[in-house]
């Protein structure tokens, strides 16, 4: 069988010596030969040339070729009130021998998403990496993207991940004195569920990605080499579910935090406060587009 049968947008396929994209539709031919732009921030080290797009632009391919690409959407943001879940992470794609011919193409930096609110997708030609879910909350319930936000304890039911982009957010817990939220799923893994033994710990959220952090340190990007991390849940009465690398920590007696910028973390979940006042959830992180080939 030369090409799989149930492809998803975006997979990549080697046969006869040639690279081949499917587009949702059908098999594109890549063609051959590495190519080379212009636009956005250029790093060259390593042997590779990187560009780097942290906000919305162009990418001017003056020879057409084969490309890498690493897509990552904007982060959700966490849910708000007591017990609320963590954001999801934004959708992470990464793709090699992508075929990009002369000439323009549009580079989309998806924005994080507000307290309650889905994060933005980030496009390429035709790569998207779905925004993050927000996380359950007040009156809401936790949403589907890149990666899935948490459920909040009053609903358990936490956000899908996108295949091939993120995780599932982790459900939350209405069992104890205070409910407790899941952490926001991560592109390394799924958000963790709240406890369910009545002592109201937030679940932790999923953590992010490492796999291409030679491209982090060569264009200064991420937190700490890692992208996609989810956010951590609000805690009832017990703790909150803890956050890593770049996602937003989840609220205890003060607002939650925000994810870290161009990481396409998961904003932080809104907590318990003893003061018997609610919190609002943080924002997702933005998303980043970056570009490389051999030089």
């Amino acid at each position: 069988m030369a090409f799989p049968t149930s492809p998803s947008t975006n997979d990549t396929h080697s046969y006869g010596g040639t690279s081949y994209l499917w587009n949702g539709t059908a098999w594109q031919s890549n063609g051959s030969g590495t190519g080379a732009a212009t636009g956005g921030t250029v790093v060259t080290t390593g042997g590779y040339k990187y560009h780097k797009f942290t906000s919305s632009g162009t990418l001017v391919v003056t020879t057409p070729g084969l490309f890498e690409i690493i897509c990552i959407g904007g982060g959700g943001g966490g849910g708000s009130f007591y017990g609320a879940g963590g954001g999801g992470a934004g959708g992470y794609v990464y793709k090699t021998g992508v075929y990009l011919a002369s000439g323009n193409n549009t580079v989309t930096v998806g924005a994080g998403g507000d307290t309650h609110t889905k994060g933005t997708a980030s496009s390429i030609g035709i790569i998207t990496a779905d925004g993050g879910g927000a996380g359950g909350g007040s009156d809401t319930v936790a949403q589907g993207g890149g990666s899935g936000g948490g459920g909040r304890g009053s609903n358990r039911t936490p956000g899908t991940g996108a295949t091939g982009q993120g995780n599932n957010g982790g459900a939350g817990d209405p069992s104890g004195q205070w409910w407790a939220g899941g952490g926001g799923g991560g592109a390394g893994g799924a958000g963790e569920a709240a406890s369910t033994d009545g002592a109201s710990h937030g679940g932790d959220a999923g953590t992010g990605t490492n796999a291409q952090s030679a491209w982090a340190t060569a264009t200064s990007t991420g937190d700490n080499g890692y992208f996609c991390s989810g956010g951590g849940s609000g805690k009832g009465s017990g703790s909150a579910g803890d956050a890593y690398d770049g996602g937003g920590t989840a609220g205890a007696t003060s607002v939650a935090s925000d994810a870290a910028a161009n990481t396409g973390g998961g904003g932080g979940g809104g907590g318990y406060s003893p003061l018997n006042t609610t919190t609002a959830g943080g924002s997702g992180g933005s998303g980043l587009v970056l570009v490389r080939y051999a030089v």
